[in-house]
């Protein structure tokens, strides 16, 4: 078997690799890191999907598709770069969870930026509101978080016909009701918790999701580990590719010398 055998097949599995770690969390990673990134550092879980899946490609492109791997002395490279990405990782995952306090206080300011700017964005609108209905939450830590919000703002010169209300993604579910009303949070905000609490979630969003995690522990683990497999099985046929490659290397070195032997 010489070389050209085994390079299709190699640089195939090693570029889908690439793309793998390109699109598995390049993508997603922009999207839900403002929102859910600090949340899921708190246990360490998905810190390092959403990370690295944005900084592998950067590094391991050339590698993935091949072109260092003409060179003898960069044969390891791949795999040795798989695995300290990897061991990034668990570092990353371990320092999330011990600094779980602090990861707490992070995702309040990111939630409290996406409060004051919960108007100026479509996109950032909708998530909010999925968010809340979909974790029966309202604002980071309670309803009152929504008076950052300038159209909500609970102060008496506030010109806004919003003022003191929360979006109606606060609001408990009506099973009779057929059409969504979008003003069942006006002036929620004036009330006490036990009023409001008759007609929207009173409980923040931040011990919303921490609860959630507490209860899909074992689910979250089982994701985290499923997502760890292909990195630890990459890190092992890179190796088993690279002991081939060399195998190839010495027995093509071992047939030119014996052909430029007479006697052979």
């Amino acid at each position: 078997m010489s070389l050209g055998h085994l390079w299709a097949p190699m640089s195939s599995l090693q570029c889908l690799g690439g793309i793998f770690y390109t699109f598995g969390g390049g993508n997603i990673f922009w999207v839900f890191f403002n929102v859910l990134m600090v949340i899921f550092i708190v246990l360490g879980v998905f810190w390092r999907w959403g990370l690295f899946g944005g900084i592998h490609p950067t590094g391991l492109w050339p590698l993935c598709c091949g072109r260092a791997w003409p060179s003898r002395s960069s044969h390891p490279q791949f795999s040795i770069c798989l695995a300290i990405v990897f061991l990034l990782q668990l570092v990353a995952g371990v320092l999330g969870f011990v600094f779980s306090d602090k990861a707490r206080g992070k995702v309040s300011e990111i939630i409290n930026g996406a409060i004051m700017h919960y108007r100026d964005d479509l996109d950032l609108q909708n998530l909010i509101d999925f968010g809340q209905k979909e974790f029966s939450c309202c604002g980071g830590v309670s309803y009152k978080d929504w008076s950052q919000n300038m159209y909500f703002n609970c102060t008496m010169d506030n010109p806004s016909q919003e003022r003191c209300s929360v979006p109606f993604s606060c609001c408990l579910p009506d099973d009779d009701e057929v059409v969504i009303n979008t003003m069942c949070g006006h002036g929620i905000q004036a009330m006490g918790y036990v009023e409001a609490s008759a007609v929207i979630y009173t409980h923040g969003c931040i011990d919303s999701l921490v609860n959630w995690i507490n209860r899909n522990l074992f689910l979250l683990g089982g994701i985290a580990l499923g997502l760890a497999a292909p990195q630890l099985v990459g890190i092992l046929l890179a190796q088993i590719l690279i002991s081939q490659i060399r195998d190839q290397i010495k027995l093509q070195l071992y047939n030119q010398q014996h052909r430029a032997d007479p006697l052979y």
